[in-house]
């Protein structure tokens, strides 16, 4: 009775990453470039271990300036969830407007598409019209940012895809529609010299997707020049450690585990993310 009541399904498209801070082109093309060097992230997020068919998440980022206003980026993004893998690949392109001496103004946009790939097979469901056709299909689509920084703060607001895009469409005995939402980001972030060594770096993120409840990543970490130590909080779901090492100015390494907060922590061990960053 339950079943034939429902009509509407909201879950999770997108994945959340602990590590974010370090790696904000997945969300913003405004950072493309904004660092004196060429920089390459290597993302790798395992969430809810040992739960059959939780996702993996695999990112490549590449960001370079071209000059004093201009940055350019390549964002690659693989998500794997039970039946579905789902592939983003997207161009970067940011231009930077001087507001003072310390104090410049970012704006970014994004272009490309999502490969999806369902494997509707493997659910070994026989007979039935509306799981007898796997998905295979490419989204094109846009996004926006934008990222007011100086010395001692940053505001960050963007939008990685702006087109409402379908993933699965089926008319069979019972007509199933999913759709690609809106996803807007919201944050910012404070810098605190505690000394000429160490920094305090306070942060908030915030994600709106249309029909779910709306995320909160509160966040601090310590900066020791060489290592960074700090802990994240995303309201009602989970707590992390974050640890980041920086072996060298051209490589930096960077973990987090994070246990959630819901009942999904009698069944699983938590989520490990791990960060490689190298700068050139």
């Amino acid at each position: 009775l339950v079943l034939c009541v429902v009509n509407t399904i909201n879950a999770q498209q997108d994945p959340a990453f602990t590590l974010y801070n370090y790696n904000m082109n997945i969300v913003n093309p405004a950072y493309a470039g904004i660092e004196d060097l060429t920089e390459v992230n290597l993302n790798f997020r395992s969430q809810w271990v040992n739960l059959e068919g939780s996702p993996e998440s695999k990112s490549l980022i590449v960001s370079t300036p071209i000059n004093d206003r201009i940055g350019l980026g390549l964002s690659i993004m693989n998500d794997n969830i039970f039946v579905l893998n789902q592939t983003d690949i997207y161009a970067d392109f940011s231009y930077r407007i001087p507001i003072s001496d310390h104090t410049n103004f970012y704006m970014g946009i994004k272009a490309g598409g999502t490969f999806i790939d369902v494997d509707l097979d493997r659910l070994g469901i026989m007979n039935d019209p509306v799981f007898m056709e796997n998905v295979n299909q490419l989204n094109p689509n846009v996004g926006i940012g934008f990222l007011l920084k100086s010395q001692k703060y940053y505001v960050t607001a963007s939008s990685p895809t702006l087109l409402k895009s379908k993933r699965y469409d089926k008319d069979g005995i019972v007509v199933t529609d999913a759709t690609d939402e809106l996803h807007a980001y919201f944050g910012g972030g404070l810098f605190f010299n505690l000394s000429e060594q160490v920094i305090l770096k306070p942060s908030v993120m915030s994600r709106y997707v249309t029909g779910a409840p709306m995320s909160v990543d509160l966040t601090a970490v310590i900066d020791f020049s060489v290592l960074e130590l700090g802990v994240s909080h995303r309201l009602d779901e989970s707590v992390s450690a974050i640890v980041l090492l920086k072996l060298a100015e051209w490589g930096h390494f960077g973990y987090a585990y994070e246990s959630t907060t819901t009942d999904v922590k009698n069944y699983s061990r938590g989520s490990h993310e791990v960060l490689l960053k190298f700068r050139f």
